[in-house]
């Protein structure tokens, strides 16, 4: 189903997705014979204002991550369109692709893993300039510096390995490399939770004072609904390929609308042992179907506490029950 993108008020949207899908072909046999469809996102609607952070939620496998990766062209999306500073790139190729890649950018998940170990820090984060071709030389080296300065990496260290790093200083050079080309929007795929929980606050202090200093605008994919609340500005709630709740952070963690948000917010702790002890966990039945084989109807209709004959039957309309808040739940209100 095909919903018109929210419309939001204040500053313009950098980035506008609409009805974004991204299917994954399942083939079988000898001669690789298509039998089935993975539907890792299924018709995303959504905008980010300049300077926002959009927080996107959701179990593992909901397609949080290969949303992130079709918005940056690097997987091609098999249906809708993405906007980005008010032009389609849903097609792009070549040269103009390469020229956009200055402006989106992403910070992965495992720094261990993203980060090629017979490279110096320094060529890791000087790479993209050589790559672009905007810095060479001395002033590439002086780059650098400047980059390791200001994600709080001592300059010195350049000519170091990653293995020679700690698992947070490892990922600020995964910071660093992202803004070498002084992108405008940088897609935050669960940069924190590689990390021990005594670092993480310090990487996501970091990226929000980067956004202050240099206007950025983030799409942050995480599990963490504890981490989340701080970092955004709104929130997206996706389960099995779509988004079910989008709300700014402060009226989607003290109202929530749908049932699987509550579902997810009664198993984030409380600092407050009272209301810890006084308040209701809601535990979800059943596992979380498989993309290949939805349900019909809604597509937590078959783990959902408040399901009813209709949720299976029809899929529930993509509605504004508040402003600025869009649920898809048949009995939200």
């Amino acid at each position: 189903m095909h919903i018109g993108p929210a419309v939001s008020a204040g500053p313009r949207p950098l980035l506008r997705i609409e009805n974004l899908t991204r299917h994954f072909p399942i083939m079988q046999g000898v001669f690789r014979r298509q039998v089935g469809t993975v539907k890792a996102v299924d018709g995303l609607d959504f905008e980010i204002p300049e300077g926002e952070t959009l927080g996107l939620v959701g179990e593992s496998g909901c397609g949080k991550s290969t949303t992130g990766r079709v918005i940056l062209r690097l997987h091609p999306a098999t249906a809708g369109r993405i906007e980005f500073g008010g032009k389609d790139i849903t097609a792009l190729e070549g040269e103009a692709l390469r020229r956009l890649r200055r402006r989106m950018q992403m910070i992965f998940q495992d720094p261990q893993d993203s980060l090629n170990p017979r490279m110096t820090a320094g060529g890791i984060v000087g790479e993209p300039l050589r790559e672009h071709g905007t810095a060479r030389g001395k002033a590439l080296a002086e780059r650098v510096e400047a980059l390791f300065e200001s994600v709080g990496l001592d300059p010195r260290f350049t000519n170091r390995y990653p293995h020679e790093f700690s698992g947070g200083q490892r990922q600020r050079i995964g910071v660093a490399r992202a803004l070498a080309l002084d992108p405008e929007f940088i897609v935050c795929d669960e940069p924190i939770a590689a990390l021990d929980v005594s670092i993480q606050a310090q990487v996501v202090n970091l990226l929000e004072d980067l956004q202050e200093r240099l206007g950025l605008t983030y799409l942050f994919i995480s599990h963490d609904l504890g981490m989340i609340r701080h970092i955004a500005d709104r929130v997206a709630v996706m389960y099995l390929g779509r988004i079910v709740e989008l709300a700014p952070s402060d009226v989607l963690y003290r109202e929530p609308l749908h049932p699987y948000t509550r579902a997810l917010l009664s198993a984030v702790p409380i600092h407050d042992p009272e209301l810890e002890a006084r308040r209701e966990r809601i535990i979800l039945t059943g596992d979380v179907p498989s993309p290949a084989d939805p349900p019909s109807g809604c597509r937590f209709s078959t783990r959902c506490p408040l399901a009813a004959p209709e949720c299976s039957a029809r899929e529930p309309a993509w509605r504004e029950l508040r402003p600025g808040h869009r649920v898809a739940c048949h009995f939200a209100e």
